[in-house]
């Protein structure tokens, strides 16, 4: 893996502190700030949907997209639920990656509202919202994964319960300061459901990998993995199903093999000179990495 380049943007910073569980729950049937976003196809609408985390009231904002990339907003929707500012951040005042998270197969839009400890579903059409549910999901839950019927949540700052059983702690310490450092940054499945990655940034620095049945019941406990270069925040997966982590410590994208069992098999790793490299997405062989401390994009290829 190599980096292209780096462009100035906007970035986030990193986040964190606490115990963290995850909750399983059946995927529903309808159903950060201003940095958490996701991108909607929908027939031949393109949309752009933005979570603004207000601890007055989180909205997701929605904005249509042109084919030119322009954005314009179209909507403002109220999740119903109150966003969060974690002790020590400064961007990005959630500090998590997946908290706005898109179920292409059932069309729903998916909110975490980590200061009411609740989630929001929307079914999206285009640009439009409808149908808002919202659920109890722990204590701050901050990042959220679904695959085919499962909905999994990471929570922060506690444990979930919808799926009797079904919640595990991280074993993580609660009381680790600052806060933002030293909560989990993630929660994703791998591609083919059979097993859940969540990542611990500061707090153990590991990244760990639970199995999952086909009820949706987790593994008692996770296969813990040092991650290669410390602080793992936001991931993402390759065409070829290799785990690709930012880690944060060194500002590095590192890339690994899941195996079955849940241990992780190092590939490589890629600096990118810059501070504080926190969330990561795909765009075929491309990763495209936002740096919170130096306020910079980075493009890394495979």
């Amino acid at each position: 893996m190599k980096i292209l380049r780096s462009s100035r943007a906007a970035a986030g910073l990193l986040a964190a502190a606490g115990l963290a569980g995850i909750l399983s729950s059946p995927a529903l049937a309808s159903a950060s700030t201003v940095r958490s976003h996701t991108t909607v196809r929908s027939g031949i609408s393109d949309a752009v949907f933005v979570q603004t985390n207000d601890t007055s009231g989180n909205q997701i904002l929605a904005y249509s997209r042109a084919s030119n990339g322009t954005l314009n907003l179209a909507h403002a929707y109220s999740t119903g639920g109150l966003g969060i500012a974690l002790t020590g951040a400064i961007v990005d005042k959630l500090a998590s990656q997946g908290s706005l998270t898109y179920d292409t197969a059932g069309s729903l839009l998916i909110a975490v509202n980590a200061g009411s400890d609740t989630i929001t579903t929307f079914q999206v059409s285009g640009d439009r919202l409808a149908n808002r549910h919202i659920l109890a999901a722990g204590e701050i839950p901050v990042s959220v994964a679904v695959h085919g019927r499962l909905l999994e949540v990471l929570d922060a700052g506690g444990t979930g319960h919808p799926v009797a059983g079904s919640s595990r702690n991280l074993g993580l310490s609660r009381g680790a300061a600052p806060q933002y450092l030293n909560t989990p940054g993630q929660v994703a499945f791998t591609p083919n459901g059979s097993q859940l990655v969540v990542t611990t940034k500061a707090n153990g620095s590991d990244i760990d990998v639970f199995s999952v049945a086909r009820s949706g019941q987790l593994g008692a406990a996770p296969v813990v993995n040092s991650s290669a270069t410390g602080v793992p925040f936001g991931v993402v997966f390759d065409p070829h199903g290799r785990l690709i982590v930012a880690e944060a410590a060194s500002s590095n994208l590192s890339s690994y093999a899941v195996d079955s069992d849940g241990s992780l098999t190092y590939g490589s790793s890629a600096p990118d000179g810059q501070a504080a490299l926190c969330w990561v997405t795909a765009a075929g062989s491309y990763f495209y990495g936002a740096n919170a401390g130096s306020a910079n994009l980075s493009v890394f290829t495979e």
